[in-house]
């Protein structure tokens, strides 16, 4: 049953959009990301429709992690041109979020392939002691709220 009919992932998840699936058990489905950064690209998502990492069930995204390993390992002895892997999920607009529906990336990563993060000039500046004690009490203080 589908939770959200507008999202995309539910809509996969459900057989209602075609999809290149790789991987699916009962938690999670894998399958090719339609814009791949490089060949091999996927997306892990919950079959579940979580919007984001706040809504996500722990468990679900330990899930997601575990089959990213796996699916890490799978890319790595696949003949595809992988000589790392990044795993990663944007949570929000702000962090690049496009489909508001929690999933993991799985990217094939070589030398020279465009990709990357694009760090800010700031970055690589040593932050003071005391600026970093101050934010880590804000964070913190927030987890035991």
């Amino acid at each position: 049953m589908i939770k959200d009919q507008s999202c995309v992932f539910c809509r996969i998840v459900a057989d209602q959009e075609e999809a290149s699936f790789v991987y699916r058990d009962d938690k999670v489905a894998a399958f090719m990301d339609i814009n791949p950064v490089n060949t091999g690209h996927m997306l892990i998502v919950p079959n579940r429709h979580f919007s984001n990492l706040v809504e996500l069930d722990e468990a679900i995204g330990g899930h997601m992690f575990k089959v990213g390993q796996r699916l890490a390992q799978a890319l790595r002895c696949s003949g595809l041109r992988c000589d790392g892997v990044n795993l990663f999920i944007a949570d929000g607009a702000a962090a690049g979020q496009t489909v508001f529906h929690s999933h993991l990336h799985v990217v094939p990563r070589y030398t020279g392939d465009g990709f990357g993060f694009h760090f800010p000039a700031s970055y690589g500046r040593e932050t003071p002691r005391g600026d970093l004690d101050s934010t880590a009490a804000m964070v913190q203080g927030a987890l035991a709220g």
